[in-house]
């Protein structure tokens, strides 16, 4: 259950990273941006790092799950964008993928 957690600050902090960059080369605004947003993903990188998982790709995988959820809980909340129905719909096939990759059987390879 933890996983999840740091799963969710991971994704909070990613998107705030790359948020600044958006900002700053998208938006025009300052090029101090940067600094929070560098900080923010490397903030995000130890996070990750946190996951109890075997094998790091798994445990990357999965994130994209929970990564996809909070990108379209920012799009609602910071950037006050309501989401489509196909966002809505990637989301919903999105997770789906992610728990079968979490929950799903493993079998040994030869």
């Amino acid at each position: 259950m933890l996983n999840y957690v740091w799963f969710f600050f991971a994704a909070l902090f990613e998107i705030a990273g790359c948020y600044g960059f958006w900002m700053w080369l998208r938006q025009g605004k300052s090029a101090w941006w940067v600094v929070p947003a560098v900080l923010s993903l490397v903030v995000f990188a130890l996070l990750l790092t946190k996951v109890e998982a075997v094998y790091a790709g798994r445990a990357y995988a999965a994130y994209g799950g929970i990564y996809i959820v909070t990108s379209i809980a920012w799009l609602a909340v910071v950037e006050r964008i309501r989401p489509l129905g196909s966002d809505w719909l990637g989301l919903g096939l999105c997770v789906i993928g992610a728990i079968i990759i979490l929950l799903g059987p493993r079998f040994s390879s030869p």
